[in-house]
């Protein structure tokens, strides 16, 4: 699968504040890339990289379903901007209605654009747990994500949580394009979901699934690999991951991501067995560090959440 990277010079108008001449607020946005990866489904690729000002949060890949009357968004993006973007790109495709816009988890890369889609009226759909998760770490999020993005596109981001929720699965039909929504327990974060469009076969597994990119844990380590197990089973044809290419083989995918968790699993329980205190784990599973895309920026926080839970083994 070939990797989109959608970096336009003319999107320099995007990059001006609200209110100077030529900005956005008197300048339509311009649209995302979105490539098609299977009969009614698309996807834009986000940056292998952080949110920064540069890429204006566009670091996610997110997903569109299109059936016969309605269209579902699977994510939204980093910023306001970055969801304008998505749902310019969407009307060049398509005038159907957007009645679903669906969150995989809380994370700002994923959330950040759920604004733009407010005049649409969707109905937005997440796991039971989001709500609680975004209301926690809104403020945060915000205050944070201000000194990397800048003010102008802080300032641009609405949160929207989901009115309709998740406990455990959930059919939505856009019109003979059913989409199965499964809830799952801790694993990336604590309000995964993922997304089954059964006409093409495509799982939309947000952050439960990364290629290339390195695993970011937020969740529970054991929780994932049991998750992982379990995602195996699943009939899909393909799976578009939260982060990085669709992979050929989506099962080699999971197998090296398991890996990954498993070998930081056995070290950290190594030192932990050994009394060797927690700022120690940054060191661990350094065999994995040339397989993976930004180890350097997560890898450390990985081992220092999967010790902290460890430990209470």
């Amino acid at each position: 699968m070939t990797r989109a990277y959608a970096v336009f010079a003319a999107g320099l108008i995007l990059l001006l504040g609200p209110g100077l001449p030529g900005s956005r607020s008197q300048t339509a946005p311009f649209p995302l890339e979105l490539l098609q990866i299977a009969d009614g489904n698309f996807v834009h690729f986000g940056a292998m990289a952080m949110m920064n000002r540069e890429n204006e949060g566009a670091i996610a890949n997110l997903g569109l379903i299109v059936g016969e009357d309605a269209v579902a968004v699977v994510d939204t993006g980093g910023s306001g901007r970055e969801g304008e973007r998505f749902l310019a790109a969407i009307r060049t495709l398509t005038p159907k209605p957007v009645r679903y816009v669906i969150n995989t988890h809380m994370h700002p890369d994923h959330v950040f654009g759920n604004g733009a889609f407010a005049a649409e009226r969707p109905t937005y759909v997440g796991h039971s747990n989001l709500p609680r998760a975004m209301a926690t770490r809104a403020s945060f999020y915000l205050n944070a994500f201000r000194r990397s993005l800048g003010e102008a596109l802080i300032d641009e981001v609405k949160i929207v949580s989901p009115s309709d929720l998740v406990q455990d699965t959930l059919v939505l039909d856009l019109g003979m394009r059913p989409l199965i929504l499964k809830a799952w327990p801790a694993a990336h974060t604590d309000n995964d979901l993922t997304v089954l469009d059964t006409a093409s076969g495509t799982l939309f597994a947000g952050d439960l699934l990364f290629v290339r990119h390195v695993p970011v844990l937020d969740g529970s380590i054991l929780g994932w690999l049991s998750v992982l197990q379990e995602t195996a089973r699943i009939p899909a044809a393909r799976v578009v991951p939260g982060h990085g290419p669709v992979p050929d083989d989506w099962h080699d995918a999971l197998a090296q991501q398991r890996r990954y968790f498993e070998r930081l699993t056995q070290e950290v329980r190594g030192l932990i067995s050994r009394g060797v205190p927690i700022a120690a784990a940054a060191g661990v599973a350094e065999a994995e560090k040339g397989r993976w895309a930004l180890f350097d920026e997560y890898h450390a926080r990985n081992a220092t959440a999967a010790y902290s839970e460890l430990e209470w083994e």
